[in-house]
């Protein structure tokens, strides 16, 4: 296991500060941090909370193998990945992925890199709870 990486899927609240602590390093000039939020609306109306159910053995995987690639592209420090599972309502936090780097640009290029394959490729998937009583999965969101 990798000391400049922390993947975590739990259904424990989960917060920036958690992933600019892992993230910090000395050598770091810059750390970009994405923080994903249950919102109060979707397309398919007014939103009351989400369900999050992840394959999580196979999920660590794909986000240890997704951060080796990003180390691979970018010069990063160290990266975090921390996702949610279970319920959760309006305004919890639900993902976190965070990078450090000798420099801003690679940070940010790399944290973008991290939570746009993250909804991709790795098995989490949600359900919308709306305020009609219906809910349903939402797929690559």
């Amino acid at each position: 296991m990798r000391e400049d990486l922390l993947v975590r899927i739990t259904p424990d609240p989960i917060g920036a500060g958690q992933a600019v602590d892992f993230v910090s390093d000395y050598a770091a000039g810059g750390t970009c941090v994405f923080l994903g939020t249950v919102r109060d609306h979707s397309e398919a109306g007014a939103v009351t909370g989400l369900t999050y159910e992840a394959w999580e053995e196979h999920a660590v995987r794909r986000l240890e193998a997704l951060a080796e690639e990003m180390f691979e592209r970018w010069p990063l420090r160290k990266v975090a990945f921390l996702h949610r599972s279970g319920e959760l309502r309006v305004g919890e936090v639900s993902v976190v992925v965070a990078c450090s780097s000798s420099h801003r640009a690679e940070a940010f290029e790399a944290c973008r890199h991290g939570i746009e394959q993250l909804k991709q490729d790795v098995p989490i998937w949600k359900k919308e709870h709306l305020t009609s009583g219906v809910s349903s999965w939402v797929m690559g969101s």
